[in-house]
């Protein structure tokens, strides 16, 4: 039987918006299952996107889904209206028991239920019930969450989106392009942007950018600002600023932000030369090189 966790409404929000080569992950039939454990009405006002709803039999025991193999899915995810403990027994615990009689994961259950996640992100509710294959492929994907209500990571295209940016509530943006500008801090609209030149190459120096980065970030944390970090493709070079802005914000040692960032976006991956330039940023943010930068892992 498997394991049966709480999921953050981040974390959930985070497996919604994964996409491979500009295609969303929810395309992936063994990728995810959610599961939606409240009443049937509930559930047909409004619910997360491409959830299903957990039908139960006259006795009120909750069913399987059909044409679902729910031991082939990585992620198994439950919710009902509000629970948040596993100590409490209501609709959401005991489907998930279901589920963990076959999954070969843990099955989740999402904390503070629908109604905390509707809260927090507004945007993602939907009555929409069944989706096709291409509907699922060209499914919006907003950027991710590496600190929740606080700091999000995309590609280009998600940042020109003006709907993603006013859901989420971006009001300051680090840009990071191979333009050949230089770095340079402007307003556009009623958001603030800073734009760092560096191209995604080992021996582009983006380390000579952090301290002004993580600055720049602190500042609009302080005034409440919501900040998004973007380059072209979302997986290298704003992923190697991101860490750095964690290794200085939250004190993290390289290892520490590197599986917080593995947790959030499983596919980014800094180039060899930001690693480095990651390893030394250790050595000037904590004192020492805690992280093996040899290892596989990375």
């Amino acid at each position: 039987m498997a394991e049966i966790v709480m999921c953050e409404p981040q974390e959930l929000y985070n497996l919604l918006n994964q996409s491979s080569r500009n295609v969303s992950r929810l395309a992936e039939i063994n990728y995810l299952c959610l599961m939606d454990a409240r009443e049937a009405q509930d559930y047909k006002t409004s619910h997360i996107p491409t959830a299903r709803h957990a039908n139960v039999d006259s006795e009120g025991t909750f069913l399987l889904p059909e044409a679902v193999e729910v031991d082939s899915m990585h992620h198994v995810v439950v919710y009902d209206s509000n629970t948040s403990c596993l100590e409490e027994k209501g609709r959401a615990a005991k489907c998930a028991q279901v589920f963990a009689k076959v999954s070969l994961y843990p099955v989740k259950i999402l904390k503070g239920g629908f109604e905390r996640f509707s809260a927090l992100y507004t945007f993602l509710r939907t009555e929409k019930i069944l989706y096709t294959i291409l509907e699922l492929d060209n499914l919006k994907t907003y950027p991710v969450e590496i600190i929740a209500g606080r700091l999000y990571m995309s590609d280009e295209k998600q940042s020109m989106d003006s709907s993603i940016l006013k859901d989420l509530k971006i009001s300051a943006v680090v840009c990071i392009s191979e333009s050949d500008t230089v770095e340079s801090t402007f307003t556009k609209g009623n958001r603030t942007i800073l734009s760092i030149p560096a191209a995604d190459t080992d021996a582009s120096d983006l380390s000579a950018s952090f301290e002004r980065i993580c600055s720049f970030i602190a500042s609009n944390f302080s005034a409440d600002s919501r900040v998004l970090i973007v380059s072209k493709h979302g997986r290298s070079r704003c992923s190697a600023v991101t860490i750095a802005f964690l290794m200085h914000h939250l004190k993290y040692t390289l290892e520490e932000a590197w599986k917080h960032m593995c947790k959030c976006k499983p596919n980014m991956r800094p180039n060899t030369g930001f690693l480095k330039q990651l390893s030394d940023w250790e050595l000037h943010t904590t004192g020492t090189r805690v992280t093996d930068i040899s290892e596989p892992f990375y």
